[in-house]
């Protein structure tokens, strides 16, 4: 396109979306603290995968290491005790940041939100009689945590998802009806945002859970990098979340942030140091540590916690707000212009799962490209011919099978097939079986710094297989979920 031709189309597209223009500050951010994504030619939409990270913040914690002496916070003498003021000022700045006051929620550093979860799944009460309950569209970490339901005796029920990969209210309410008479071990997990499908599932859920006496574990992980999440407002019994998928840096230290209240339920099956008050060998006895001290097991990751810090002071001066109006405004764009892409027979070019417009939705965009005759094009032709473009995208079923299972219209009948569970099974040999074209979809996810150059970049992309039979070219071996 030339010059006097993105001019006007950027004139086009503020004019549709004006609320676009009150962020300029961002463009002026990516000029200078992500001046490396224009100078290398990076076109990054995997933001769900990972947040990037501002120089800034790397020089920021590189500054604070190379000017403090720094010991194992689990001691009194005068290093540990530096480290252990860092370490308590990132866990209040975690609380500030979400709202959590100090006398509702306990910060529980993790090292992902995985790691999050995993806590909660292996220390619930479940037992006979109680039930997990969730909808399709989770995260493979939050499905994980069926296993542990059943080991102690409870049930899980999954909640099926309409065409537009949303949850069916009516369903729900009917099931958290049913088992409102039991009051201790019923847990109800949900994604806030869909890491699949962008959708975003709503959070008066929390409190409807609560009133039948259920527990709720709300996965965070996909939402908070580009929207509010209040917890003076709202009260989930259990909040995971990821901090580098929200600012990129450190990786390796997530949080649990739980109501305290709710944390005294928890029985954890084992102990480790840094988690006890006492302990012996010989006596056979324990006694853990109080509240959410007892779920930090070993020494926490406390070099990468100061930049936890760094990272939610530069996210808060930024403000969700501005990222969220910007991120909302591309999805529009991106959403629109794909619905009208089509081949010269007049088959669309492109097909998106869940949501087609910005309605209760994030910035995750899951779509797969289609040939002149309807076909989905092999997402590993479209990895490729992305890589080509340092274009990067993210294929496959994004560790959500449940809401891949339902854009694909996979049947129940079909995953308990007896062939379907033999082990092991390549994903080749499992597409194959099931009778499916696709391993999944391709996906592309807006954070911080996306532009209107990353949008119209993906859309002149996909752009590029119009009419184009892509065929015949080599396929890397395609990855297991």
């Amino acid at each position: 396109m030339t010059e006097r031709g993105q001019r006007s189309s950027a004139a086009m597209f503020e004019q549709r979306y004006p609320e676009y223009t009150k962020t300029r500050a961002l463009d002026t951010l990516r000029a200078t603290d992500f001046s490396r994504l224009d100078r290398r030619g990076d076109v990054y939409l995997d933001y769900t995968g990972s947040g990037l990270y501002g120089e800034s913040q790397i020089q920021a914690h590189m500054d604070l290491l190379s000017t403090r002496v720094l010991g194992n916070p689990h001691s009194v003498n005068p290093t540990s005790q530096e480290t252990t003021g860092l370490v308590e000022g990132a866990r209040s700045a975690v609380r500030d940041f979400f709202h959590a006051s100090p006398d509702e929620y306990t910060v529980i550093f993790t090292p992902n939100a995985s790691g999050a979860l995993k806590l909660v799944g292996e220390a619930y009460p479940f037992r006979v009689g109680s039930h997990f309950l969730l909808p399709l569209d989770n995260h493979n970490s939050v499905n994980g945590i069926r296993e542990f339901a059943r080991t102690k005796g409870a049930t899980t029920t999954y909640l099926p998802l309409t065409p537009e990969l949303r949850l069916d209210e009516e369903e729900l309410s009917r099931h958290l009806e049913r088992h409102s008479q039991d009051t201790t071990g019923n847990l109800f997990a949900y994604p806030a945002q869909s890491n699949f499908s962008g959708v975003q599932h709503p959070l008066e859920w929390i409190g409807a859970a609560q009133s039948k006496g259920w527990d709720v574990l709300l996965d965070a992980a996909a939402f908070v990098p580009t929207n509010e999440l209040d917890l003076s407002k709202w009260h989930p019994d259990f909040v995971s979340v990821s901090f580098y998928k929200m600012f990129g840096y450190p990786t390796g230290v997530g949080a649990l942030i739980a109501r305290n209240e709710t944390v005294d339920k928890l029985k954890r099956p084992w102990f480790a140091g840094g988690t006890i008050h006492a302990v012996s060998a010989q006596g056979d006895w324990h006694q853990m540590l109080p509240g959410g001290e007892a779920f930090e097991d070993g020494t926490l990751n406390f070099l990468s916690l100061p930049a936890v810090q760094i990272g939610l002071e530069y996210v808060d001066r930024i403000g969700i707000p501005t990222i969220h109006e910007r991120v909302t405004a591309l999805t529009g764009h991106l959403l629109e212009q794909t619905q009208q892409m089509t081949h010269a027979n007049g088959q669309p070019l492109i097909e998106v799962y869940g949501p087609r417009t910005t309605d209760r939705r994030g910035a995750t965009i899951a779509f797969n490209i289609l040939d002149q005759q309807g076909a989905i094009i092999d997402e590993r032709i479209v990895d490729n011919r992305s890589r080509d473009r340092r274009m990067s995208l993210r294929s496959g079923c994004f560790c959500n099978p449940g809401a891949g299972e339902a854009a694909f219209h996979i049947s129940h009948e079909k995953v308990t097939m007896q062939e379907v569970q033999q082990a092991p099974m390549s994903m080749d040999e499992y597409l194959s079986t099931l009778n499916l074209q696709s391993a999944g979809s391709i996906r592309a996810s807006l954070g911080t710094v996306s532009n209107l150059a990353d949008a119209e970049a993906l859309l002149d992309f996909i752009g590029s297989f119009r009419d184009n039979n892509p065929y015949g070219e080599p396929l890397n071996p395609r990855k297991n979920c």
